[in-house]
């Protein structure tokens, strides 16, 4: 009997250090993230004489990396190419940190990521060309960087997103007509950057929006009347841009809404009434 026992307890104790183990391959993917974000100053280092399940941020779950949060950690320095290599990360937040260059098109080949957070950093650069293929994506916030150029076509591929907040970047062109296939979508935060071109009508197609937050931009034109089939949406923002014609018909029965800024031409006269049950605030 004795012996019995002691074969279980070692048997225990080998499936639990088995357990914990991760591979010498996604080992070094986050060795490559200590050096290359100068771990050694982070404000939660990790000690690398432990294993990789101790070190602050990292949760492994059968055998293999499944989040990294080292939100609001004193990483400073660039993310390494070799992230895309842990094939079972569904998130990932360096959010609020002091990363620069540029996001690796390498972290695309992770289809199993779902929430990809890297806000209020100093990254510059275009989001990557490839992001389409995350498909299980259902948060990208990225707000708070120096990000440039358009937004790549791919994106309009990923029908699980719910939150695209890019806001507070250097980002140009317009919002594609292909917007109209992330109907799942319920936060698009995209002020104070310097897109533009007209709203597309596809936006009426998003009808799980909440928050539609545009201002600061160079974005023209008459507002798509298709607006109105938002009725979840709580807030729309739209002041600071190039935007012409009466909101009012647009959002009178929206009795969700709470919150709304416009500016317009005239804009005192439109706004001479309160719409619906919304906080209405004209911009000069």
């Amino acid at each position: 009997m004795k012996k019995i026992t002691l074969t279980i307890l070692f048997l225990i104790t080998i499936s639990a250090v088995s357990f914990s183990q991760i591979s010498q391959i996604e080992k070094n993917v986050l060795l490559d993230l200590y050096k290359s974000t100068n771990g050694d100053s982070w404000n939660n280092t990790w000690d690398l004489t432990k294993p990789a399940e101790n070190w602050y941020g990292v949760t492994i779950s059968n055998n293999t990396v499944t989040k990294i949060d080292l939100k609001m950690n004193n990483l400073e320095g660039s993310i390494p190419a070799s992230i895309g290599k842990l094939k079972s990360l569904t998130h990932l937040n360096l959010g609020f940190n002091k990363l620069n260059g540029e996001i690796p098109v390498e972290l695309c080949e992770n289809k199993s990521l779902e929430t990809l957070e890297l806000f209020m950093n100093q990254l510059e650069g275009e989001i990557p060309f490839n992001i389409g293929k995350i498909t299980n994506l259902k948060e990208i916030t990225l707000f708070n960087n120096f990000l440039s150029g358009e937004l790549p076509n791919s994106i309009y591929n990923l029908n699980k997103l719910e939150i695209l907040q890019l806001s507070s970047n250097k980002l140009s062109g317009s919002i594609s007509k292909e917007i109209g296939n992330l109907k799942q979508l319920k936060v698009i935060s995209f002020f104070d950057n310097l897109m533009h071109g007209n709203l597309p009508n596809e936006i009426g197609l998003l009808k799980n929006l909440k928050e539609l937050s545009l201002s600061n931009n160079l974005f023209e034109g008459n507002l798509p009347v298709e607006i109105s089939n938002l009725t979840n949406l709580k807030t729309l923002l739209l002041n600071k841009n190039n935007f012409i014609g009466d909101l009012n018909p647009i959002i009178k029965n929206l009795s969700a809404l709470k919150n709304v800024e416009y500016s317009a031409p005239k804009e005192k006269e439109i706004y001479s009434n309160p719409v619906s049950q919304a906080t209405i605030i004209p911009i000069n």
